[in-house]
């Protein structure tokens, strides 16, 4: 782990015994703890990795050492958690996950009492906590009854979502869903509210006794398998989570898989024309998603808000702004009258609400967005300090005949494609996307990028 900056884009993430060792945890949630007041109350979930469970129980601990009085969630996906702690009036919580990382790392995730994951100045205030090491103790004879187990988080959750969907105009529909939650906590939750809504459900990839994970990228490599399922079970679509559920990519009934931000993009019209929502006609989205985006929500006049990369700062954006929605390119989407954060199931309720009132198939939305080429590639990142050569190289290279949007990395929109070149928060890598109508002009400007990355970081 840096030896200052501990939180990455979406929580302190690091290999399992390696980053994440028991010691590191100890001091981390100390520091954690120090920061929230002495008898806060602290809602604590997690995942299916491996080493989640120790981690914790750690977390726990540590917790109750410095006075926070611990409710344990257990296994649970991360918006459950959140929808909870908001909810109910915690002071915060904390999920334990690394959600699409590889299967050898885990993480920590503080979320506030408003449901959302910290913002960065509270993540530097724990951060200090932990280099300082200021750490609150309690006496010992304060330490009993301080662990509260929780069993109502997954169904407390799956009743909120319904309560915000027209359950009777789905029930009515005779939905088949196949659901794929990686071997993980998704499948907790999603099948069960499916079920609820008179759904018939397929489920692939569901059983916790199995080593959770399943690489995000790419994602027609990796649940390619589904467009198949699809077809055999002529399913209404396929569903597929990350690990800890807050993410979702649709498959439609003739097996295509949808990208994020083009089911974003069928939401965002469900909002408009069937929900007839009053929220303020703009959308919040990191430059990771497609400008296609831009292209078709501005036909019903909505306005696109570019943002750097990561859900708690969209999700603060929209806060402080007010927003339709909010959305990422990798299956994140937030719809605000729930909640403020990223929600597979929300999203895969919305969803079927959507073809419940359009009587339409998801097939239909989807060709109805424009086909683009879309490639995406890593490139390892040794040396941080080559990183403003490498955004001033593509800015002085670009920003004369074209857009350029600079809010992390450089994103530039051309006639016909546009890239994105920007590095990850989570990882040691460059991440590069590239989207154009032609095939062969996306592979080109991706060796392209390739190239000059390589020329300027060595």
């Amino acid at each position: 782990m840096s030896s200052h900056r501990l939180f990455g884009t979406d929580g302190v993430r690091g290999v399992v015994n390696v980053d994440l060792t028991p010691e590191f945890t100890v001091r981390l949630s100390l520091a954690i703890a120090s920061y929230f007041k002495n008898g806060s109350r602290i809602v604590v979930g997690r995942d299916y990795r491996a080493g989640s469970e120790f981690i914790s129980k750690i977390v726990i601990g540590s917790l109750v050492s410095a006075g926070v009085k611990v409710y344990d969630a257990g296994l649970t996906p991360t918006p459950a958690l959140q929808y909870y702690v908001k909810s109910l009036g915690f002071d915060g919580g904390i999920m334990i996950t690394a959600s699409h990382n590889p299967p050898e790392y885990s993480g920590i995730k503080v979320v506030m009492s408003d449901g959302i994951e910290a913002p960065r100045e509270v993540e530097e205030e724990i951060e200090s906590y932990f280099h300082e090491l200021r750490f609150r103790r309690i006496p010992w004879h304060e330490l009993r009854h301080q662990v509260i187990r929780l069993n109502d988080v997954n169904d407390f959750y799956v009743e909120g979502i319904l309560k915000l969907v027209d359950v009777e105009k789905i029930r009515r529909k005779p939905f088949k869903v196949i659901v794929d939650p990686a071997n993980n906590v998704g499948g907790l939750t999603t099948p069960k509210l499916l079920r609820k809504l008179n759904v018939k459900v397929v489920t692939v990839n569901s059983d916790l006794s199995v080593e959770p994970y399943r690489e995000p990228e790419p994602i027609k490599e990796n649940i390619n398998y589904l467009s198949d399922l699809v077809r055999f079970f002529k399913a209404d679509f396929a569903v597929a989570h990350d690990g800890d559920a807050d993410r979702a990519i649709f498959v439609d009934d003739e097996g295509n898989i949808v990208l994020g931000d083009r089911s974003a993009v069928i939401l965002c019209k469900h909002l408009i024309l069937n929900r007839n929502e009053k929220s303020p006609k703009r959308v919040v989205t990191a430059v990771s998603s497609s400008t296609v985006v831009e292209d078709i929500l501005s036909r019903y006049g909505v306005e696109v808000l570019w943002t750097k990369v990561g859900s708690v700062i969209i999700a603060r954006t929209m806060l402080s702004i007010g927003a339709l929605a909010g959305f990422e390119e990798n299956g994140g989407f937030m719809y605000p009258p729930h909640q403020y954060v990223r929600d597979g199931a929300m999203s895969t309720a919305l969803m079927l609400e959507y073809l419940a009132m359009s009587n339409r198939k998801l097939s239909e939305a989807h060709k109805e967005i424009p086909a683009r080429y879309v490639v995406k590639a890593k490139v390892p990142l040794t040396n941080r300090s080559k990183l403003p050569d490498l955004i001033d190289t593509l800015k002085s290279m670009y920003s004369t005949y074209y857009r350029v949007i600079d809010v992390d990395g450089v994103k530039v929109i051309t006639d016909s494609y546009w890239f994105l070149v920007r590095p990850s928060g989570t990882e040691p890598l460059i991440r590069v996307f590239v989207e154009g109508s032609d095939e062969g002009e996306v592979n080109e400007t991706l060796n392209n990028l390739k190239q000059i990355i390589k020329e300027v970081l060595g």
